[in-house]
Order: C-alpha cells, then structure tokens, then sequence
C-alpha cells in the first residue's frame, strides 16, 4: 500500500515533463524572434552596451522569478515580492547609513525578506488563509514598514561601496586613451549577472537534484496524494515562500546598489513581472510545473521585449498593455495543455 500511495506524485510530476517542456521550446523560439524583429529594427540593439543593459533589467526580474516559480510549483502565488524587495533594500540601506558594513547589511537585508516569507508561509499553513490574501496582506504590510520607516523619503549618500553590487563588474578592462582620459575596452560581466547565473544554477540543483525539489513537485501535482506519501507539505510550503522572500530581500539589494539609493516606493507592480516571467516560461498556476530554465527564458523575453520597445520609443503604458496581453496568452495555452 505504501508504494501504491507514493506513486500519484511522482508519476504526475514526469508525465507533466514533456508538456513542460514543450512549452519552455515555445518560449525559447519566441525570444529568438524578438531578438531578430528588434535587431532588424534598430541597429544599435545588438551593441555590447545595449546587451548590458538587457542583462541588468533582467537580473532582477530574474531572481524575483526564480522565488516566484518555486512558490507557484507549489500551487501557490507570492504578491509579495515587489513589496519585500522595497522593504529589504531599505532595511540594508538603513543599516548602511548606521555605520554597519554594506556585506552584513546585505545580509540583513536578505534575512528580512526570508522572514517576511517565512511568515507568508505560516499564514498559508498553519491559519488555512489562501496564498492569495495572504500575500496580498504581506504586500501591504511590507510596503507600508519601508514607507514608516523612512517617512517615504529616499536614503541617499550609501557611498561608493554599497553601488559596487549593482555597478561593478568582473573581467573589466580599461585602458589610457591617448588624450589621457580612461577608455574601457571590455565593460567587463556584471555582478548582477553573474549572482543571477548562480542562484538560477541552485536553484535548478535543488528542484532536479535534491529530495525537497521532488517535495516541491509533488505538493503541487496532488498536495493530499503527497501528503499521504509521507511528503510534509506544510514544511514544504514555507521552505518555498521563504526562499521567494529571500530572494526578493538579495533583489532589493541589487537594485538599490544599481541606484545607490534606498527607495521605499521601488519594486511597485514587480511581482507581476515575476509572474510573467515564471508563466511565460512554462509553470502551470495549476501547480506542479515548472522550472528555472523556463523562467530565465521567460524574464529575458520581458526584458528583451522592454528594452526593444524602448528603443523603438513606444510608451511604457503601451508596454505594460503588451506584456498584459502576453501574460494571458501564456496562461490560456497553459489551460489548453491541462485539459489535454
């Protein structure tokens, strides 16, 4: 009986592969046809500065993603983030501005947006409250601590150290032009790039590799078939919602290094592009499909597609109508793939 009992989960989680992936190639052709469209359209986009530009943009919606596709997996949803990266990256600048180092205050940060979704995780398990209010509450609790605790004003003058997440890069190389003035001729891989790339990579190790990915899979494919496999679904949940709030805690560091300012009113309408991202690439709001490599096509398609507009001179509201009509179209071929 034991082994009849651990089979639902686990057999719907492979059967559910091929579907997903399928998807994920969709999305794969559609950013390669952007990227031919825009390059066809302005010259420029194809330049080394604009390709950096794109990899910035999608950092943090990257990372923001990566949480929200482990939430989502589970048969949840996080509305949380865009709050908790405000909330995270002004609790790292506050401490900065105390005179605490910029890495613990990083870290601080970090460990603020892990609590804020540990507590979005027990809300969810232990009082029954839908993911959907219960983030929804977070959203607005976080929001409103940034903004009390800053009086909605910004905190600048963080010094140079702390824009050296956002700003710096590794492999950088800057030469003396002949009129004396520096001249970069390699502007090197960002940090941002480079953390998303090893958080995207942990991420894929702990959902393919490790026995709490499996969990994952499993509490989102039948949460009461895993629940009588011996899964521990609750525990499952909040390992889930606090890693999306972790995540969103390093994003608001990263975006607030890029700015070198603490602002409490970022992140607004960021959790949607998180969405986007996760949904684009191919996770099931159904629950139980997904994955990190999806998702990362998915935010490159958003930030492809924004910065191609951009260039194009098309209005950021025109934008958000476009990524909104998308956005439906990925979860109606979702729907079409579930009932199949």
């Amino acid at each position: 009986m034991a082994e009849t009992d651990r089979s639902p989960p686990l057999v719907g989680w492979n059967l559910k592969l091929s579907a997903s992936s399928f998807h994920k190639l969709s999305a794969l052709f559609t950013l390669a046809c952007l990227i031919i469209v825009f390059s066809f359209g302005n010259p420029a986009f194809f330049s080394i500065n604009n390709g950096l530009t794109v990899l910035l943009q999608t950092a943090v919606i990257g990372l923001l993603g990566i949480g929200m596709t482990l939430v989502i997996i589970t048969g949840g949803i996080d509305l949380s983030v865009g709050s908790v990266l405000a909330l995270s990256g002004t609790v790292t600048g506050l401490c900065v501005k105390a005179g605490i180092p910029v890495a613990p205050s990083m870290a601080i940060g970090v460990c603020v947006g892990a609590a804020c979704g540990l507590f979005n995780g027990f809300v969810i398990t232990k009082m029954r409250i839908t993911p959907f209010v219960a983030t929804l509450g977070m959203m607005l609790i976080a929001r409103g601590v940034a903004l009390q605790l800053t009086g909605a004003a910004p905190i600048s003058r963080l010094g140079e150290a702390f824009g050296v997440l956002g700003n710096g890069s590794l492999f950088r190389i800057i030469e003396k032009g002949a009129n004396g003035f520096p001249k970069v001729v390699f502007p090197g891989i960002p940090y941002p790039v480079i953390l998303l790339a090893i958080v995207a990579v942990a991420a894929a190790y702990l959902l393919n590799r490790r026995q709490i990915g499996r969990h994952i899979y499993a509490t989102g494919s039948n949460e009461e078939a895993a629940r009588l496999s011996g899964v521990a679904v609750d525990r499952t949940k909040m390992i889930a919602y606090t890693l999306s709030g972790a995540l969103a805690g390093l994003s608001g560091n990263v975006l607030m290094s890029r700015l070198i300012t603490a602002q409490p009113n970022e992140g607004v309408m960021y959790e949607l592009d998180a969405i986007a991202a996760a949904v684009i690439g191919g996770a099931s709001l159904m629950g139980g499909i997904g994955n990190i490599s999806g998702t990362m096509i998915g935010a490159f398609i958003i930030g492809v597609l924004r910065n191609g507009l951009n260039m194009a001179g098309v209005s950021a509201f025109i934008q958000q109508i476009l990524i909104g009509f998308i956005v439906i179209l990925a979860v109606y071929i979702d729907q079409i793939r579930n009932r199949r």
